[in-house]
């Protein structure tokens, strides 16, 4: 087990003031496309962005943890422009044109990192040149805020570790949604591209995906938040609804964040092309 966060280190991050807590979302981001053009995703980021503000206060700082950074070790981007990074292929010029130039705030990386005591051989790794910010982070981000004047940090996650090593770095970000900073994990609860079929409406699924959707939506609605590091002993459904799981990694992140009796939703509740959930949640 990690050690916590001592709360009272959280004052080296000297521009973050405290805050009413942050809310902390799970949202599926599907296809690129979803990012450009008139569609429902979009439109969900759009109106979930407006409500912070109002109804949650506005963040100082957007910690995104996305399906597409996958490293050796878990790491920080620390530098005062991320780039906008396009990694994907066969989409229209257009989605290769967007650019998302949120700055980037390398002191409270810093700060993070060295709040977020790891194992000694298992630094938390500050990037100072090499990523950016994904297409996990930008395509949901840019509908929800799209002035991109909120600094944003991206934390990668080290794929050679076990799940329930994820959902345990994530309890040690808790503390800070007290400092005003918006926790965002983004991957997909359901992501098995070999099966898409491109055809199939938003409530059509294949009988797996529906299984293995409603199973985890049943544990996050239960607030068995820890149950959610034992998916792959769902057995098959797993399996196929994950032939690899860098999309669901980032649910370990959200709901680590968590508290298991804080009030959630859901959103965004249907699938794409029958294989890859958008069901999407916010704990607040």
């Amino acid at each position: 087990m990690l050690p916590s966060i001592d709360t009272s280190a959280l004052d080296q991050l000297a521009s973050l003031k405290k805050s009413d807590r942050m809310p902390v979302l799970f949202v599926g981001h599907g296809s690129p496309m979803n990012a450009i053009g008139d569609n429902e995703y979009r439109r969900s980021w759009q109106a979930m962005g407006a409500e912070f503000g109002t109804k949650y206060p506005r963040p100082q700082l957007i910690l995104c943890i996305s399906a597409h950074w996958l490293t050796e070790g878990w790491w920080l981007t620390a530098m005062d422009k991320p780039k906008t990074i396009h990694d994907f292929g066969g989409f229209p010029q257009e989605l290769f044109d967007q650019q998302y130039p949120a700055p980037g705030d390398p002191a409270a990386a810093r700060a993070i990192s060295q709040l977020v005591r790891q194992r000694a051989s298992a630094p938390l790794g500050l990037d100072e040149s090499e990523w950016g910010l994904d297409h996990g982070t930008w395509s949901v981000l840019k509908p929800m805020f799209a002035y991109a004047d909120i600094p944003v940090i991206q934390l990668s996650m080290d794929y050679g570790r076990a799940p329930e090593d994820h959902y345990a770095l994530a309890k040690q970000l808790k503390a800070l949604r007290d400092r005003g900073v918006l926790i965002v994990a983004s991957g997909n609860i359901v992501h098995n591209l070999r099966q898409m079929q491109r055809g199939a409406a938003g409530n059509q699924a294949y009988d797996w995906a529906l299984e293995f959707d409603q199973t985890i939506g049943g544990y996050l609605q239960q607030g068995n938040l820890d149950a959610l590091q034992n998916f792959q002993k769902l057995g098959q459904v797993a399996r196929m609804a994950h032939p690899t799981y860098e999309h669901y990694l980032p649910l370990l992140y959200a709901a680590g964040a968590a508290d298991a009796k804080e009030p959630m939703r859901f959103f965004n509740t249907s699938f794409q092309a029958g294989s890859i959930s958008m069901r999407s949640v916010i704990w607040s």
